[in-house]
């Protein structure tokens, strides 16, 4: 008998309380979400939430790792060029994934994410919106989506644009590898916890005097614990070394220039060097639809965010690039993407306007 994608269990707590615990269950694709995956997942917070004897939830990935390396973005290649069930399957995943993106962000209940290893993509969106996001001295955390013609979503839209300065922008044209630090640094995590405490975590929050009554309280006590005891195996923050340097190299006029500016490092720092070889590569039409995407929604709250995403989304699946950026990288693995633009400077503005028009 198969293993389930997503396993569910409810443990025991002081004061007859509960925490459910969530384990996304396929190690072998990093934990990689598929649609029903997603629907498991979006009906059990919701029956957690109204269950008085849940005090908290805890989502993790199994394996040591990845939490969730992103979709099942082959999936998705099949439903775009296979015809069977046409782009609607995409249109589906979208659209469930980003509601249990915004549930996860306004869910009445603490959650508990235990970023530990891989995060990447949808495995962010599950991330950011968690109230206790932990990340560990394994965790790698990116928005890689430059790579295979997509663009930042699940949120990003608002996550990137609270980052400091240019600092969004670039990791969305670079997709650069943020560790534990980083992700502190950039609001996209909370607390730096060793994953060898994962266990004593967990029965720390069991055993909690405090749950019943603050289990916010209660989660709070228990992480400050061990992450004062982490300190040791914790990495420094890469991005905020070298925010000064990221701010003078995206200072350009345009996109075209910054991107420039980007592929153009010829210093000897490997973190710059990584970044520069990705941008690269990259599609230019995610470039594109990513600075844009990121203007228009500077000043809107989440749920306009995710409402944006969702259409621009629904283009991405129509328009061809997203389904070549897939093909190179996990289909035919020749890692040579035909891009329908070489560069920005020799793009049609009117492609990317078509990816802004209501779907």
């Amino acid at each position: 008998m198969p293993e389930q994608p997503i396993i569910f269990e409810q443990k025991e707590a002081t004061g007859g309380q509960r925490i459910g615990i969530a384990r996304l269950n396929q190690p072998k694709s990093l934990n990689s979400l598929s649609l029903p995956m997603i629907r498991d997942l979006e009906r059990q917070l919701d029956v957690w939430a109204k269950d008085d004897a849940i005090a908290a939830v805890w989502l993790e990935g199994a394996g040591e790792k990845a939490f969730c390396a992103g979709g099942d973005i082959v999936a998705l290649y099949r439903s775009m060029t296979e015809g069977r069930s046409g782009p609607d399957e995409g249109v589906d995943f979208f659209t469930e994934e980003y509601a249990l993106d915004y549930q996860i962000h306004t869910y009445p209940k603490p959650i508990v994410a235990w970023g530990n290893g891989f995060v990447m993509g949808g495995g962010v969106g599950l991330l950011a919106g968690a109230s206790y996001r932990v990340v560990t001295e394994k965790s790698r955390v990116a928005m890689p989506e430059v790579t295979i013609g997509l663009y930042p979503d699940v949120g990003a839209s608002w996550f990137l644009n609270h980052m400091p300065g240019h600092v969004g922008l670039f990791i969305g044209l670079t997709g650069v590898h943020l560790n534990a630090a980083d992700a502190c640094y950039l609001g996209m995590a909370d607390r730096m916890i060793g994953n060898d405490h994962r266990d004593a975590v967990l029965d720390g929050l069991l055993a909690s005097e405090e749950l019943a009554a603050d289990p916010h309280a209660a989660v709070n006590q228990v992480l400050r614990t061990f992450e004062r005891e982490s300190g040791s195996v914790m990495p420094q923050s890469a991005v905020r070394a070298r925010r000064d340097a990221i701010q003078h190299m995206m200072d350009a006029d345009d996109l075209a220039s910054q991107v420039e500016r980007i592929t153009a490092y010829e210093g000897d720092d490997e973190w710059f060097q990584r970044a520069a070889q990705t941008a690269k590569a990259g599609s230019p039409t995610t470039m594109a639809i990513l600075e844009r995407q990121l203007r228009e929604t500077r000043l809107d709250g989440l749920k306009a965010v995710f409402d944006k995403e969702l259409n621009l989304s629904i283009r991405c699946l129509q328009k061809g690039e997203f389904a070549e950026g897939i093909r190179a990288l996990l289909i035919d693995k020749d890692k040579n993407p035909r891009w329908r633009y070489p560069s920005l400077r020799a793009m049609d503005p009117d492609w990317v306007e078509s990816f802004f028009e209501p779907a």
